[in-house]
């Protein structure tokens, strides 16, 4: 069965990332939400709001915030990928980021036209002023960006 993309609320991206992402929950909001499927059955969904980063929260620039995908769906991430900066170029943004911590591939990510464009030092959130229990992978992280001249 052919992978398709399908229209998906942001309530339902977020759902199906607190079930299927590999380690971070749905993030509180998105601008908008894509999703995969085969056969009329969602497979991946990717969700796609404001930069975290404040250096980057520029009203040109969105970030692909999470894509989750159960393993074993070949080609449905880089098919998210390229369905984001589509959607990102038909809305007027110019740049679009994602994140992958170093330890992971981003063959997706590069099977879609990506590139590294910048390494992000890992850190926790946790100091002795505010103490917090991280949630989340505290490993370095690689920045990666849509190519301008991509068109997936």
């Amino acid at each position: 069965m052919k992978l398709e993309l399908v229209p998906i609320t942001v309530s339902d991206a977020a759902s199906f990332v607190n079930q299927h992402h590999r380690h971070h929950p749905a993030p509180q909001g998105a601008l908008w939400a894509v999703a995969v499927a085969r056969a009329r059955a969602v497979v991946g969904v990717a969700m796609v709001g404001q930069p975290v980063a404040r250096c980057l929260a520029d009203e040109w620039t969105a970030e692909v915030r999470r894509v989750a995908v159960p393993d074993g769906e070949q080609n449905a991430c880089s098919k998210l990928y390229g369905a984001c900066w589509r959607a990102a170029r038909a809305l007027g943004y110019r740049r679009l980021v994602t994140y992958t911590l170093a330890s992971e591939p981003g063959t997706s990510l590069l099977a879609a036209g990506w590139v590294v464009v910048a390494e992000v030092t890992g850190r926790s959130w946790d100091c002795a002023a505010r103490p917090r229990v991280d949630k989340h992978p505290t490993q370095d992280k690689l920045r990666w960006e849509a190519a301008p001249g991509w068109s997936a």
